[in-house]
């Protein structure tokens, strides 16, 4: 799949689709014209004079916990105990209820578009959405077909003779949307954010880092991806003994590109994320693949050059393009064209890929029901198109004009923030104001819808309408590079419950799922949505000044907008940060595996930027509201309420297996710890609960984090 070079600054790790269950997206971005003057300027209270009797259940809590010592436990204990998680899910909890609910509307809308598909108007969405959802859900000619669909991409791999054919090979697929070893993709410039850019980038692993191929603690799912490996070739006809030589030359091929590849720390470096070089410095580093053919067989237009992002990383790949052996290639690709088509063939590959990716990696008992799997395709192969439909059912004016004024009040908390800490000189403070007055908020869907012409889905050919998805994004995608950097895209569908900051173009992105309980009442108090989305809104808000969002000016350009002084007094702040999550161990079984705060920093950073900035907007609220202000509901005061709301969201449990790759892959502290990191830095939350120093949600002194 194609990647964006810098990938939107996510509030949760996905809730949507498994890890691993790519094959072939939709790009990333969709046209979607929102002004900045959407959000009105008054700050006006979100209370309503409708509001229902109580949007939190306080019999939820349990008061047998402290919340002076486990405020996650005293939020959430009782909730997770009464909610297992589902058989067909690696976890459960806010975020994914609500995607859920999400889901179940979702099927409803293309379960009638497969339905209606034959009388609906022709090329339209809904007719396109139609028929490949129907082809999916008709397993029986699925499994008839078996994998002829993949034997003609299987004929090419056969034919390889030469690295040439291989170069050959990779060029030509990417060309169909199938992207091969790297990824390729459009992004703005680094240096000037107005234009896009080509950016490709590592990739080409079945593992999900650089250490399930070297760490001796995962040797079982070394051993374990060699037999899926194995069984994937076995089912196109190979015989078991020679699926078990191209499975081990397939892992030796992937340990060598795995020892080239960064780490998901190393990734967040902006330097590990931008290479700029001519097409010609470009050839030099892979003197065995032309990137002139490949920019040519793409039909783009490269003018002063692009980002070839990880040069070690395509060193090695050219490496490997003279000296691996040709039949080391083609067990290789024949293995990826398999196990990335396997979604998309009949019951045995995608049984087989769920063996593995499902169970064995991330400790899923059970398969998720083939309505959920093809609606996961039709939402990666058209998911704007899929989500312009949704919102017309899901999402009023009414909400939106809401939680546009939430977004307000929220962004001005923000600059009073900024204009008020004490560590930073005012020559970044006006830098800082520079950036937050440029941002471009973005609420629950695009203006405008991105077109779909061009796109051909036929009747009962589910492998090759997802082909074709693929390719017509990729193309889309593609097409942006030399061209203008469009704001008003959007990243991220409706449908989706997240939010995202993306730093290239400075925009806060809300889209419609997420504007739903319990992030978000339309009638709710004040204290439920600002501890709820009001939070969210302040951690994306804050995104622009975390560790990489800071980075960046306010036209999305990389620029040191920083004193010398500013960047270390900011990097001493963080570090704290840094130190605070490391020390957490969040899984009972094993002691040893710690988060990872150079990994969540900057999620970290959002979280306690987001929490405070929210609570000053409700602050500011309820000064319009006094008698709101010394209201109690169901026992509790506004402030109480506010905490209560946000450690709600992050009620989740995960599965063991789950938990430990999150770990290692995930930007995201564990929810658990997100519900008590950024709050046990405020002081408000101690005089709220009344909690004493020496508590465990009591950091002070030199252990208290104070950066916006």
């Amino acid at each position: 799949m194609t990647i964006k070079h810098l990938k939107p600054l996510l509030l949760a790790a996905s809730v949507a689709f498994a890890l691993a269950a790519c094959g072939k997206q939709e790009q990333a971005q969709a046209p979607a014209p929102a002004p900045a003057s959407t959000a009105p300027a008054a700050a006006s209270t979100t209370a309503s004079a409708a509001k229902p009797a109580s949007v939190f259940d306080a019999s939820e809590l349990d008061t047998a916990i402290n919340a002076c010592q486990d405020f996650n436990g005293f939020v959430n204990a009782k909730w997770i105990a009464a909610n297992p998680i589902p058989q067909d899910r690696t976890r459960w909890g806010a975020f994914d209820a609500l995607a859920e609910k999400s889901l179940n509307t979702q099927h409803d809308i293309v379960d009638a578009a497969a339905k209606n598909a034959a009388q609906a108007n022709p090329g339209s969405i809904e007719q396109k959405i139609g028929y490949l959802y129907q082809a999916g859900m008709d397993q029986d000619t699925v499994n008839k077909l078996g994998y002829d669909p993949l034997k003609p991409q299987l004929a090419q791999i056969d034919a390889l003779k030469k690295p040439s054919d291989v170069a050959k090979y990779i060029t030509d697929r990417f060309a169909q949307g199938d992207q091969q070893v790297f990824a390729f993709g459009s992004g703005a410039d680094f240096k000037d954010a107005k234009i896009q850019i080509g950016y490709a980038n590592q990739d080409g692993l079945g593992l999900p880092t650089r250490d399930y191929y070297t760490d001796k603690k995962y040797a079982d799912i070394r051993d374990a991806y060699k037999g899926y490996i194995a069984k994937s070739l076995e089912l196109t006809g190979v015989s078991e003994a020679d699926a078990k030589k191209q499975a081990d030359d397939v892992l030796a091929f992937e340990t060598k590109l795995a020892q080239a590849s960064l780490s998901p720390t190393e990734m967040r470096d902006l330097d590990n994320q931008y290479h700029f070089v001519s097409v010609a410095e470009a050839d030099k580093v892979t003197p065995h693949f032309n990137w002139g053919d490949f920019f040519k067989a793409q039909g783009v237009t490269i003018d002063k050059g692009f980002s070839l992002s990880q040069p070690k990383f395509f060193a090695e790949f050219d490496k490997l393009l003279a000296t691996a052996p040709i039949s080391q290639w083609q067990a290789y690709l024949r293995f990826h064209a398999i196990s990335e088509a396997s979604p998309y063939l009949s019951t045995a590959f995608q049984d087989n890929r769920f063996d593995f990716y499902g169970k064995t990696l991330s400790g899923q008992p059970e398969q998720k029901p083939l309505w959920k799997r093809v609606l996961g395709a039709v939402n990666a192969s058209m998911g704007q198109a899929l989500g312009q439909l949704y919102v017309s059912k899901e999402f009023t004016p009414e909400a939106k004009q809401r939680a546009e004024e939430l977004v307000t009040n929220v962004r001005d908390a923000l600059k009073d923030r900024i204009q008020h800490v004490d560590w930073m000189s005012d020559a970044t403070k006006q830098k800082a104001l520079e950036k937050w007055g440029k941002f471009l908020p973005k609420i629950g869907y695009p203006d405008h819808w991105r077109s779909w012409d061009g796109l051909d889905i036929k009747q009962g050919d589910y492998y090759g309408d997802v082909m074709a998805a693929a390719k017509f994004n990729y193309q889309w995608d593609i097409g942006h590079i030399g061209k203008p950097t469009d704001r008003t895209e959007w990243g991220m569908t409706p449908q989706t419950v997240n939010a995202y900051y993306d730093p290239s173009t400075n925009t806060i992105n809300f889209p419609a799922a997420i504007l739903q309980p319990p992030f978000f009442y339309p009638n709710g108090d004040d204290a439920i949505n600002y501890g709820g989305i009001g939070a969210v809104i302040g951690h994306e808000s804050s995104h622009g000044f975390d560790d990489q969002g800071r980075q960046f000016d306010g036209d999305g350009n990389k620029a040191d907008w920083w004193t010398a002084q500013d960047k270390a007094q900011f990097k001493a702040r963080t570090g704290k940060l840094v130190d605070q999550f490391n020390a957490y161990a969040p899984l009972k079984d094993k002691p040893d595996l710690h988060v990872n705060g150079q990994l969540t920093l900057g999620e970290n950073i959002a979280d306690l930027g987001g929490l405070n900035v929210a609570y000053d907007a409700l602050q500011d609220a309820l000064k319009k509201n006094p008698a709101e202000a010394q209201e109690k509901i169901d026992g509790y005061t506004q402030d109480q309420r506010f905490f209560l709301s946000w450690a709600r969201v992050w009620r989740n449990n995960t599965r063991e297996k789950q938990a430990e790759l999150y770990l290692n892959i995930d930007p995201h502290a564990p929810a658990s710890l997100r519900a008590i990191g950024a709050p046990s830095n405020m002081p408000a939350f101690a005089q709220a609960f009344q909690c004493k120093p020496g508590d465990a949600m009591v950091r002070d002194g030199d252990k208290q984090v104070k950066i916006w």
